[in-house]
Formats: C-alpha cells, sequence, structure tokens
C-alpha cells in the first residue's frame, strides 16, 4: 500500500510570543479530500502556509510524497507537486483569462513536452467552465469566475496536492455549489485536496475527513457526520 503524500509531523510555528501551532501532526493519503476548519484565528492559515512554503515552521518535520520539504522553498514544493489558490484572487488584471493561465503553466507547470500553452490553457478554462471568457480581461470578471480563474492558475502546476483557501467566501449558494462542483472533478483526476472553508455545509459535502484546529492545537480529526457532534468543536466555535 502506497504511504501517505503528506506527512506533518510536529510542527510549531511562533510570532513572537504568540503560538500560532503548538505541535501538529497530519497525515493526507494520496487522491483523499480533508477539510480544515476552526474559528479565526486557530491557525489554519498558518499551517497551509507552512506545507506550501509560504512560511517555515519553527520545529518539526513535513514530509511530501517522502521528500523532506520542510526547508524548501515555496517554488521548490510548487514543482514537487503542491499548489494552493488563496482566498483573495489577484490576477493580473491587464491580461486575458487565458493569459493568466498560461503564466503559471509556463512557469509552475510539469508539463509534458510538445503541447501548446494555449491549447493547454484553453482544457484548463473548460474544467472551471471559463472557456467563453477566454479572451476577456480577468479585470472584467465576476466574483465568481475570479475564483474559478484562481482555481485555474493553481491546478496550472499540475499539482498531487491542491490546496484550496475560502474558495467560496463571500459566494451565494448556487455559486458555492458551483466551486464545489469543480473541486469534485479535480477530485476525481486523483489530486489530494486540503479545502479549508467556513462554511460548513460545503466542508461536510465533499470531505472524506475533517480536522478542527483551536488556538493552535488540534482538538478533532474524523470523519464530517461525527466532527459536527463533537463536543469539542461545538465549543470551538460556540463557546461554552
Amino acid at each position: 500500500m502506497a504511504g501517505p503524500i503528506l506527512d506533518v509531523a510536529g510542527v510549531t510555528k511562533n510570532f513572537g510570543g504568540f503560538t500560532a501551532l503548538g505541535g501538529i501532526d497530519l497525515v493526507l493519503n494520496p487522491g483523499e479530500r480533508l477539510g480544515l476548519i476552526g474559528p479565526n484565528g486557530s491557525g489554519k492559515t498558518t499551517l497551509i502556509n507552512c506545507i506550501a512554503g509560504a512560511l517555515l515552521c519553527d520545529t518539526g518535520r513535513i514530509m511530501f510524497n517522502g521528500a523532506d520539504i520542510t526547508r524548501m522553498k515555496a517554488y521548490q514544493r510548487t514543482r514537487l507537486g503542491i499548489a494552493r489558490s488563496f482566498q483573495i484572487p489577484k490576477p493580473f488584471p491587464s491580461m486575458t483569462v487565458l493569459q493568466n493561465v498560461c503564466v503559471p503553466l509556463e512557469y509552475a507547470g510539469r508539463r509534458e513536452g510538445g503541447r501548446l500553452l494555449a491549447e493547454e490553457g484553453r482544457e484548463l478554462l473548460a474544467t472551471m467552465g471559463l472557456e467563453q471568457q477566454a479572451s476577456a480581461d480577468a479585470a472584467s470578471l465576476t466574483q465568481i469566475d475570479l475564483r474559478k480563474l484562481e482555481l485555474a492558475r493553481a491546478m496550472a502546476a499540475n499539482p498531487a496536492l491542491l490546496i484550496s483557501d475560502e474558495a467560496m467566501a463571500g459566494l451565494s449558494g448556487n455559486e458555492v455549489d458551483e466551486i464545489l462542483a469543480i473541486l469534485f472533478k479535480v477530485a476525481e483526476r486523483g489530486v489530494a485536496i486540503i479545502m479549508i472553508e467556513h462554511i460548513m455545509r460545503a466542508v461536510m459535502r465533499f470531505s472524506e475527513r475533517v480536522i478542527c484546529l483551536d488556538a493552535g492545537a488540534k482538538i478533532a480529526e474524523g470523519p464530517p457526520d461525527e466532527i459536527v457532534r463533537d463536543p469539542n468543536v461545538e465549543r470551538a466555535y460556540l463557546g461554552e
């Protein structure tokens, strides 16, 4: 049996006297859909920044596909197969939607030789439902289409692990369902996904397993139907 794609062991991160992560362990299997939840300030963003390389952890170890990536730079992790989307999309506004996807395809994608950038870019846009906007300027996109473009740019790196950071924040119910459908399609390709999200309906529907953080510690882990009934999770969100 293949080992985990991601193995986070004893990861800590301090900012001055504040402990953002207090020794986090996390194991993710290939192709698994994992939900990461917790109230604001619980350490979710710090953890994914340590996994993706935006931050270096103070202690602990992070293994990806058997390689120790603990001290690697973010671009090195991307080239190994870790990609993330950001809560606030920041495309190149003066470039077209297709050009926005071609940039990461050229510089971050683990591409197969011989294929045209534009051809690969259009395939990606079609997966996201953006093929009709390929020639439009990114600055003209609606909020839902900006989120789709953000996911497309992350997927341009051809990742084995996608970290989706609040891709549905501020969207309507129907728009949330659109993003969920895209993430399910990505997962069907065998891509492991860590979803960080405050919309509990989406997390519980998407995730095979859920981890809850609070004050830099892991307080619960298990299937979605168990997590929603866990008293520690209820206290973290609702108080005593």
